[in-house]
């Protein structure tokens, strides 16, 4: 890792423990600075590395700007939850680019592809019958959007490296909670849940670029 690389991951970890922190206590005007501030320091971070494959750097950093947009979309305090859904269905498709520049091996997408049906059975299933009884227009982007992370998780899976998989699998997590909370039914700090296990998931899938 380069020094410059470091520096950017030092801030981007401060400052995502400060939004951390933000959505835990509710206070939404440190959110709405932390929240943004911490990709755009991701973003320093993806391009400061000295990357195995350049063209994985430019598909993870287009990611993380359509990743960007969507956490803007969602923070929002108006419904802007198909505009966000759109930005991070494009993101992850972007980082199964990325993720298949890196080189992906049979044996392990095969292995994320049962980690993911595992997942979209026990979990995914009640997100998409929640949605669709919320508003039958959303099933289809539900569906669309659960196989495109599926997907950057089984490539991750393919890549073998230890940090996409990491960050693939909490990344998968933090939509599955998001999913859950807002379709079938909230729990305590399930807020804090999504953006701790969203961040750590992004830095990882960043980190795998080394």
């Amino acid at each position: 890792m380069t020094a410059a690389a470091f520096l950017f991951l030092s801030i981007t970890v401060t400052v995502a423990v400060f939004d951390w922190l933000a959505v835990s206590i509710g206070n939404r005007i440190l959110e709405y600075i932390c929240k943004p501030l911490t990709m755009v320091a991701l973003v320093g971070v993806a391009l400061s590395l000295d990357p195995s494959s350049d063209t994985a750097r430019l598909f993870l950093v287009i990611g993380l700007v359509l990743s960007l947009a969507g956490d803007v979309f969602l923070m929002l305090p108006s419904d802007l939850f198909v505009p966000g859904l759109a930005s991070f269905l494009l993101a992850h498709l972007a980082y199964v680019v990325a993720l298949a520049a890196l080189g992906v091996g049979l044996g392990g997408v095969v292995t994320g592809a049962i980690v993911a049906a595992i997942a979209a059975a026990v979990v995914g299933r009640r997100i998409v019958a929640g949605a669709a009884a919320a508003d039958t227009a959303l099933r289809l982007p539900v569906i669309a959007y659960m196989g495109a992370i599926s997907t950057m998780v089984m490539f991750a899976f393919g890549t073998g490296a230890v940090f996409a998989v990491i960050g693939a699998l909490l990344f998968f997590v933090s939509d599955a909670v998001l999913g859950w909370t807002r379709f079938v039914g909230q729990f305590t700090q399930s807020r804090a849940v999504v953006i701790v296990t969203y961040h750590l998931g992004q830095i990882g899938l960043v980190l795998a670029l080394i």
